[in-house]
């Protein structure tokens, strides 16, 4: 089957239901969106903490966001970027809140602020602890009131359209390589042309689907992060970088992927992983303490900031203490604090600890870092435009400069919004001046899909999660990073191979993603002979230079 759409949108987030809605609003066109599960099923709804944003003027300024954000990104971050998204955060606020998306208010009405590590000031709006989920309640109800945005849930997108697909060979130096829409797998017992609101299985399982064609003249790629490459993350199962290795394979422009942030507080709960619960920084902006389980602190030996030390310093922290004593978590203490109070501002938290038997306001809570977000990726420009012409990224599988070697806290939710309101502007100014591409070959969908080979897909996908969490995770060595690349290049070649034979299905496509992306993890962290943000290596422990890397 052959669609097609004037915006083409792959992923569901914050970023892409923003982005829709504001194209929708201002054009008259089709917009597409392609869901890789469930409407409600991204990064955004599992994050806890809160959107950054100067609103309160009597303490707080731009020039203070800006900073804190350069400092938290070890001044690799691009300033412009950085000016861009702290100046327009408010405007962006003021639309979310127009669309439905609640943040909680003190009685006199105003903004009732949280402060996070790195934060000068109290700037971060929030809904109780579950902020992301209210984000994305409240733009997925717009999203489905808007009649002419198609959502698709349960399709897969496989590859981006461009030039290679017609028999032109495209290079990363070639000029003016261009998208053309996306191959995307549908559910097996998708109907020809199924409708907007049929509801579909997950895809998966050995059968495989249909790979349909999807002609746009505008496509964006906002399909998240990548942590389900490691084996604990704070992400869920469908984080597999999909968006950033479909760009690359295209020969897109990638940077900073180095730079992976690792949340150093989830619940240590072995069985679950991915995503393993999050217990959000702002627990610690309230007042709570990491103590080894004996009740010692000791973040005073790594930071004068203590436990409001940027991410990176208190995942390496913990990561230390936990190998210097044989620990598989340390703990968070909110138990100084009046129980009451606990339970209103962190509810889910609450809930969820006591279901396993942790009453935070009276137990410490058991945490450990998680691999959390990607602060590199897609490399794009103010506007959010990729190298590729006629696509855009913004979102977590963007890198946009803002966040540099360190995410700030809470700064995520905030560029997505902005980027999709910049990357919104930007397109609705050139879509009219694009046709669809009608010589686009459809996908050949030979092939069959065995479970002996499923067997072989599964496996391989636990041993990508085994060689990024022991040699490219919080702490790296030139040694272990070889030893990853040897690794991600017997499991590349393998696994080429079977997809050149296979029928497509969701599990080998994602297993092809998160090898792309582990490998490039690994050869950015190669390349940055320094310790700077979140890469830490113990063969250049120091500051090196300052040279942003990405790819030609």
């Amino acid at each position: 089957m052959v669609y097609k759409y004037d915006f083409l949108i792959i992923g569901a987030g914050v970023a892409g239901m923003s982005y829709a809605l504001k194209v929708a609003r201002a054009h008259k066109g089709s917009v597409c969106i392609i869901c890789k599960t469930s409407l409600d099923e991204a990064n955004t709804s599992f994050a806890q903490g809160g959107v950054a944003s100067v609103t309160n003027l009597a303490v707080d300024n731009f020039e203070k966001h800006i900073e804190d954000t350069m400092i938290a990104g070890d001044y690799i971050s691009d300033r412009a970027a950085v000016e861009q998204v702290v100046r327009n955060a408010p405007s962006q606020i003021k639309e979310l809140v127009e669309w439905g998306v609640n943040f909680d208010r003190k009685d006199d009405g105003e903004f009732d602020l949280h402060r996070e590590g790195g934060h000068s000031e109290f700037r971060i709006l929030h809904h109780a602890d579950d902020t992301g989920a209210e984000i994305q309640r409240g733009l997925m109800a717009a999203v489905r009131a808007c009649k002419n945005i198609e959502v698709k849930e349960n399709h897969f997108a496989v590859e981006i359209i461009t030039q290679h697909h017609m028999g032109v060979r495209v290079t990363r130096r070639s000029p003016h390589i261009k998208c053309y829409g996306a191959y995307v797998l549908a559910p097996s017992d998708s109907p020809k042309g199924g409708g907007k609101d049929s509801v579909h299985p997950p895809l998966g399982g050995i059968e495989g689907g249909r790979v349909d064609t999807y002609l746009a003249k505008v496509t964006l790629m906002c399909t998240g992060g990548c942590g389900a490459v490691y084996m604990t993350t704070s992400n869920p199962v469908i984080a597999t970088g999909d968006g950033i290795a479909m760009v690359y394979r295209a020969k897109g422009t990638v940077a900073d992927m180095e730079f992976v942030q690792f949340h150093p507080t989830v619940l240590h709960n072995p069985k679950e992983t991915h995503p393993a619960y999050l217990i959000t920084e702002a627990m610690r902006g309230y007042g709570g303490i990491l103590k080894l389980p004996n009740g010692q602190t000791f973040m005073e030996k790594y930071d004068e900031r203590l436990s409001l030390a940027p991410r990176d310093i208190v995942a390496r922290a913990i990561d230390k203490e936990m190998k210097i004593h044989g620990l598989d978590h340390v703990c968070l203490d909110v138990t100084h604090k009046d129980p009451a109070e606990t339970r209103h501002h962190f509810p889910n938290i609450y809930q969820k600890c006591l279901s396993i038997g942790i009453d935070i306001t009276t137990d410490y809570i058991p945490v450990r870092p998680a691999a959390h977000y990607m602060c590199g990726g897609i490399k794009v420009d103010l506007n959010g435009q990729t190298s590729i012409d006629r696509l855009y990224a913004i979102g977590e599988c963007s890198c946009t400069g803002l966040h540099g070697g360190n995410r700030l806290a809470s700064n995520s939710l905030i560029e997505a919004v902005v980027y999709a309101d910049a990357a919104a502007r930007h397109s609705l100014e050139h879509v009219d001046l694009y046709e669809w591409n009608e010589r686009v070959p459809e996908w050949n969908d030979e092939g069959t899909m065995t479970n002996e080979e499923q067997v072989l897909i599964t496996q391989s996908i636990k041993e990508v999660n085994q060689i990024m969490s022991n040699y490219v995770g919080i702490v790296r060595s030139d040694l272990r990073l070889h030893r990853a690349w040897d690794r991600l290049d017997m499991l590349y070649e393998e696994t080429e191979n079977l997809f050149k034979r296979v029928k497509a299905s969701r599990d080998i496509c994602e297993l092809r993603n998160m090898i792309n992306v582990g490998y490039l993890i690994t050869r950015f962290a190669l390349e940055r002979k320094e310790s700077r943000g979140l890469h830490y290596t113990v063969d250049y422990p120091v500051h090196a230079y300052d040279k942003k890397v990405e790819t030609t």
